[in-house]
């Protein structure tokens, strides 16, 4: 009888655990995808990623709590005795919301020129609130994956310096020029990247961005408006970011810097030539490319010109890349003006960046240039700091 009855404790005990230990799985294969589409815009924004880690190895914990139950004669072993293995767990230093996280149907892109007479740490103050400024037009109790939004910022390199930032390596942008063309530096003090599936969202968080910066402050600012075309195609008909990582833990390696939690960007605005692209025949532009226009395969036989040779470092099929970084460009513009691609990437470090576009602009040791320079024309280049959301809140 009193077997019995140990054997009922038991087995409710370790069905109690076994539900325990199912609910910590559970979150454990929760993709960290969904992670930035909960947690990322509110004022808490650095615990999405980050919390989920402590919370899979507590679920190992929680597992291996117990893993053998004698049952003997002489001794019985209650679950009260058996002391859970403790895990300790250092999360990473966090990056802010645009970096990691997937793309919606419409990015904006603001760039932020201040005026030599600005107050640098009021306006750093004023951006460095990015979270509160995203909770003011999106409120946390009343949005929805339709109109939130994920958004983060970046400085260039002299206005970080100015208000007493320091990164750890050094992000300085100069003019690059091949014969193909240039990329020409713009200067550049903030830069806001913000991502929605609802455009007027990301329309008054400019807005308000702006306003609440100290009056006269802004020299000049320019605002692009991305979005998704085709489902994921640049306008020249081909996917774009093919290659780019897509898994979270990836992502996170190759977009950001180790102890810091910051990110180095590149922005850069192209403005392709529409008329050239509907004319020219799709063995041609596959042959710049490297890539099947229709569904993106790499070409086994490509020109050492071709963008992905040039991106790569040869003309191998599938060569192993010597830098990755994490792209999170969109098309923009309209036909009665200008339209191209907006393109911006997060890397751990500047020189991921100086490789590839010394390699497109035939600044590397084998002088070739890169082909997709024939379709498309940069017209501003610079790149930027985002730091860690730790970071990001030392400003206020």
């Amino acid at each position: 009888m009193l077997r019995e009855q140990w054997d009922r404790q038991v087995c409710g005990e370790m069905a109690s655990l076994r539900s325990a230990s199912r609910l910590f799985s559970q979150a454990a294969r929760l993709s960290k995808a969904e992670v930035p589409k909960r947690c990322l815009n509110t004022k808490q924004a650095g615990t999405g990623y980050a919390a989920l880690r402590p919370l899979i190895l507590g679920a190992a914990a929680v597992g291996g709590a117990v893993s053998i139950y004698q049952l003997s004669k002489d001794k019985k072993i209650s679950l009260t005795d058996v002391v859970p293995t403790k895990v300790a767990c250092a999360a990473a230093p966090s990056p802010q919301p645009s970096v990691i996280s997937g793309t919606k149907e419409h990015a904006l892109y603001l760039w932020i020129q201040l005026s030599p007479k600005a107050d640098a740490k009021a306006c750093a103050r004023v951006v460095a609130n990015l979270p509160a400024h995203v909770d003011a037009v999106c409120p946390p109790d009343l949005r929805d994956e339709s109109d939130e939004v994920w958004a983060g910022v970046g400085f260039g390199p002299n206005f970080y310096s100015k208000i007493g930032g320091k990164s750890k390596q050094n992000y300085a942008y100069a003019t690059k020029s091949g014969s193909l063309g240039a990329m020409p530096a713009k200067s550049g003090d903030i830069f806001i990247h913000a991502k929605s599936d609802s455009t007027s969202k990301l329309l008054e968080l400019a807005q308000r961005v702006l306003a609440q910066l100290p009056k006269g402050s802004v020299a000049s600012f320019e605002d692009v408006y991305g979005f998704v075309f085709r489902g994921g195609r640049d306008l020249s008909g081909f996917i774009d970011g093919t290659e780019n990582p897509a898994d979270d833990d990836e992502r996170f390696e190759e977009a950001v810097e180790n102890g810091s939690g910051g990110s180095y960007v590149i922005t850069q605005k192209w403005i392709h030539n529409l008329e050239y692209i509907a004319q020219e025949k799709d063995n041609a532009k596959e042959g710049f490319v490297g890539r099947q226009i229709e569904d993106s395969t790499e070409l086994k036989n490509k020109s050492a010109t071709s963008h992905v040779a040039r991106m790569v470092g040869g003309t191998d099929f599938e060569q192993k890349k010597r830098f990755k970084i994490v792209r999170q460009s969109q098309p923009y513009g309209n036909l009665h003006d200008k339209a191209g691609l907006f393109f911006i990437a997060y890397t751990k470090t500047p020189d991921s960046l100086n490789y590839m576009l010394d390699r497109m602009t035939g600044k590397d040791s084998d002088k070739q240039h890169d082909d997709i320079m024939r379709l498309t024309t940069c017209v501003a280049s610079t790149y930027w700091y985002f730091p860690g959301e730790a970071e990001l809140r030392k400003l206020l």
